[in-house]
């Protein structure tokens, strides 16, 4: 199994517009952050989780050929206002490309994107198949996906299991029956805004202690902003086998 880092900053991304922080104006690149995004590729089966405004820059940056499946983690705009560029995958494929959320979010993407889902059918739209997250699971092409329940602040959203390998963005909560859903996990993706705490997400202390709580060996904090600090100071203060995660960060994984 192989993850790569699409983008690990907030709705924002860093540099912020107008912004003169230390952090913005670092020259790192570890500190310029694209929108939250993931590629997981495994047992030749590639999926994307979110799709946020830099989905077009994220595909060409890292030469991705096909998508499989998109995953929706939520609705909003920082995690779908990308979707218009599927039509690329639309095109090699000659298919609509599978995209699988819950109702709520299914709803909003066909608001957003209402001319794709008209009766009336312009050329060269994107083809959009949207599907339904079962409770217990579901299966692309043979790799097993696991929805996990969280919450950013009152709105629920969907982590993913997969295997040995779960990722969690845009959460502040999540129940006890999702963490037991997460036992046995090797690897964790969990989001962590800032130092400070958050109405709607998790603080680098709260997503810290998830991590302590669910012990992987391995994890990595993304859905970054600029108030957390330069990458390489906050690096250095982690615990060991937890990593401030940056666009562009590829990893391997044993199953």
């Amino acid at each position: 199994m192989k993850i790569t880092f699409l983008g690990t900053g907030t709705s924002q991304g860093v540099p912020v517009i107008a912004c003169e922080c230390k952090t913005c104006s670092s020259a790192d690149a570890h500190d310029k952050r694209l929108r939250t995004s993931l590629l997981l590729e495994d047992e030749g089966v590639t999926l994307l989780f979110d799709a946020g405004p830099d989905f077009r820059q994220q595909m060409l940056r890292e030469k991705v050929m096909k998508l499989d499946a998109i995953f929706l983690t939520h609705e909003h705009k920082d995690h779908i206002a990308g979707l218009d560029d599927v039509r690329a995958f639309n095109y090699k494929s000659q298919s609509a490309i599978d995209i699988y959320c819950e109702p709520r979010v299914q709803k909003a993407v066909r608001e957003e994107y209402s001319y794709v889902f008209s009766e009336i059918q312009y050329p060269g739209i994107p083809r959009m198949r949207l599907i339904d997250i079962p409770e217990h699971g579901l299966s692309v092409k043979g790799v097993p996906v696991l929805p996990v329940r969280a919450f950013h602040y009152h709105l629920p959203v969907f982590g993913f299991r997969i295997k040995d390998f779960a990722y969690i963005t845009d959460a502040n909560y999540i129940p006890e029956e999702s963490k037991e859903k997460l036992l046995g996990v090797k690897y964790l993706v969990i989001n962590a805004l800032r130092k400070e705490k958050h109405i709607s997400h998790f603080s680098l202390r709260e997503a810290l202690d998830v991590i302590r709580e669910i012990s992987p060996k391995k994890a990595f904090i993304t859905h970054i902003s600029h108030q957390m600090g330069l990458h390489e100071i906050v690096s250095g203060e982690l615990p060991q086998g937890t990593i401030l995660a940056y666009d562009g960060l590829k990893c391997n994984f044993e199953n």
